[in-house]
């Protein structure tokens, strides 16, 4: 078991962002969820969240970083939810943390990050309260939390099922380069799903078996054909210009290109760095992108980078 940590003490964690490779949605199930099959890659796009000692049962949050108005810092808040939630299983109510995010994974971006803020409080705030909890068991927390919020302590590259909060790892060879562009305005996972609902009747499950070899030999030709997002469609219809910059980008550098999950952020996989850099240049100055970011991966899940 750790230590309990002294009070001024705290733990930093970093958590990546994810890209789906693949997304395919089935029927919607009697809990309200879809049946998903999704293959996940973690990207070098981080938030980083501090636990800090509170006085006793106090539960509190800060935000920084972009778009930061849009994140609730009330009990809404999945971090904050997910310390309330480690603490009634694993510890007690007198426990308290004061939880700080720095936000760089784009805010109702599609690629999970506050999954991932949540992933990463229940890192840090099991390290600060020295509570003796397993990864097997904050991966069962993380489920409970979202169906996101798994791959986002697990990290690297893995194939979720279920709702995508059943994980197995996915053979994956080198690395990745990405980049992505972050439209203007947002969408979130639940309207995405009612548009896609609303345009869908008995939608099947697609096998991502040929992504997955593709992924496993590092094959570039191979992997740009298989890359596919259900999603896609509904947030073209929910943020319009995504449709466009699905097609621009491929003609500065981009090898392939989808929207990242729920969208509209859309991904670009491209074939070396070089050609990372002169996309990420040129979709720098068109109107409709207001920021782009070039990452890695496959990398890490969440982790404690600072603790004493």
């Amino acid at each position: 078991m750790t230590a309990r940590l002294e009070l001024d003490e705290a733990v930093r964690v970093q958590v990546p962002g994810k890209v789906n490779l693949n997304l395919s949605v089935g029927p919607r199930r009697a809990d309200g969820y879809h049946e998903l099959v999704t293959l996940f890659m973690a990207v070098s796009l981080y938030d980083h969240v501090t636990a800090t000692p509170a006085r006793r049962g106090r539960l509190t949050l800060e935000v920084s970083g972009d778009s930061v108005g849009a994140v609730p810092t009330d009990m809404t808040n999945l971090a904050l939810k997910a310390a309330d939630l480690l603490r009634a299983r694993h510890g007690s109510p007198d426990l308290g943390a004061h939880l700080t995010i720095e936000k760089r994974i784009p805010v109702a971006g599609g690629m999970a990050g506050g999954s991932a803020d949540g992933a990463a409080a229940l890192l840090a705030c099991s390290t600060l309260w020295g509570l003796d909890v397993s990864q097997a068991e904050l991966l069962d927390l993380a489920a409970e939390l979202g169906s996101d919020v798994p791959f986002a302590l697990m990290g690297g590259c893995a194939l979720g099922t279920g709702r995508g909060e059943k994980l197995a790892p996915a053979l994956c060879k080198g690395s990745y380069e990405w980049v992505f562009a972050l439209s203007h305005g947002t969408v979130s996972t639940p309207s995405a799903f009612r548009d896609f609902d609303a345009h869908h009747q008995g939608s099947r499950l697609r096998s991502p078996d040929r992504l997955m070899k593709a992924l496993a030999a590092h094959d570039l030709d191979q992997l740009r054909l298989f890359l596919h997002n259900d999603l896609q469609e509904s947030a073209i219809r929910l943020c319009p210009g995504v449709d466009g910059l699905l097609d621009e980008g491929l003609d500065i550098g981009g090898l392939a290109s989808l929207v990242s999950g729920s969208g509209p952020t859309v991904a670009f996989l491209c074939a070396d760095t070089e050609d990372a850099i002169t996309l990420a240049v040129g979709l720098s100055t068109m109107p409709q992108v207001r920021a782009v970011h070039r990452a890695k991966g496959p990398v890490p899940g969440a982790r404690v980078v600072s603790a004493p």
